[in-house]
Formats: C-alpha cells, structure tokens, sequence
C-alpha cells in the first residue's frame, strides 16, 4: 500500500469507529507518529493530505523539520514524549502542542518560553493512567491540581493525554481518563494509537497518533 493508501485506511477505519459510538469523523483528530521516520516518508504522507504529525524526541525533531516546515507552514507539529525541562525553549518555538505536560516545573518553563517569544502552544496533561513507574505523566490524584494551574497559564489547555500499560486491556484505562476529563470539564482527550485506536475513540479519544499503521505495511 501507499502511504496515501494507508492513510485512507486509517481515515474510513476513524470514521466508521466514530459513527458506531455516535460521533462524527471529524471530532477526532489524525496526528501521524512520525519519529524515527525518514523525511522522505514524511513527505509522502504530507502529500497524501496529513497535516498533523508527532515527534517524541526535541533533538530529532529540530533535525528533520525546520526544513519541511519551511516548504508547508499549514503542518502542525505535536510532542508526545516526554519532555525535560531544559528542552522548554527549543519545545515552544518548534510544537504547536505539547501532549506531556506532567508537573509543575514543566509547565512553567514552557510558560516562561512562551512569554519570552509570544508564541503559546496549546497543551495536554500528560496523566500516568497505569500509575507505572517507568511512565513520565502526573499522578492520578494530582490532575485536577496540574489542570487548574494549566488553566491559570498564558498556555490554551487542550486536554487530557494518557498512555495505558503495555499488554493489558486499555479500555479501561481510555474509560478513566475520560472520567478524569468530565470531572475537571476538560474536553480534548489525547488517547489511542495503532493498537488500541479504535477503543479509544469509542470512548471519547478527540486525538489518535497512529505511527506504525500509517508508515509500514
């Protein structure tokens, strides 16, 4: 398949999910996984019509694309991994959204960025769902803290954005970041990837980053 192809695929899979659980196609955001992926498969996908694409690594990123950016400003560029403080310059001038807001510190980095360029990328709280330790996010029973102060910054909050543990069931998981969005009135829900997207936009997902369905066959 070509990756115009695959990402159709995705697409008619993302919209017939959607209808089933009573919801239009369009509430639920694409956003390519495109780390570790040459800038020549980037490129095919942008020409297929993807506009939405996630990095986890700052150094990766600014390596592949600045030049990219340069031929098609209309991309928007979103970190999903985990994000060091130090990085919080190089992350504001780069991302449109940053999915891994998961302290305190963070936040106000990206904030003091922010007002230092007067560039404001939206943001989710990064929440540990599975409460494993190997996992960047923010305790469960911190969100609601990390959310007001989010909400209390020069920095749009998006959302919500969780990943379930390896190998077990991720309803669940989907279902109790979706239960921590409605009881702190947030909308945006940043859940769901190749395996498990279908799930997660059953129960509420407004964003998927699918890496492997849309890149290999």
């Amino acid at each position: 398949m070509t990756a115009a192809e695959r990402r159709q695929k995705i697409l008619d899979e993302i919209a017939s999910v959607a209808k089933l659980a009573g919801r239009k196609a369009a509430d639920v955001k694409l956003i390519a996984v495109s780390k570790t992926r040459s800038s020549d498969e980037v490129e095919a996908l942008i020409a297929a019509g993807q506009r939405d694409f996630g990095e986890s690594r700052v150094q990766e990123a600014l390596e592949k694309w600045p030049t990219l950016l340069a031929r098609d400003p209309g991309i928007h560029l979103h970190c999903i991994g985990r994000l060091q403080s130090n990085k919080a310059t190089e992350a504001v001038k780069l991302f449109d959204a940053i999915h891994s807001v998961d302290r305190l510190s963070l936040l106000d980095a990206l904030v003091k960025e922010a007002d230092k360029i007067d560039r404001r990328p939206s943001m989710y709280v990064q929440v540990n769902i599975g409460e494993e330790e190997q996992k960047g996010g923010c305790p469960i029973g911190e969100v609601g803290s990390l959310v007001q102060a989010a909400r209390s910054s020069a920095l749009p909050l998006a959302g919500l954005m969780a990943i379930p543990p390896l190998g077990v069931e991720p309803a669940p998981f989907f279902a109790l970041l979706a239960k921590l969005a409605r009881e702190h009135s947030v909308e945006g829900l940043s859940m769901g990837m190749s395996g498990d997207f279908k799930a997660a936009i059953m129960l509420g997902a407004t964003s998927v980053r699918i890496g492997t369905a849309l890149f290999e066959d």
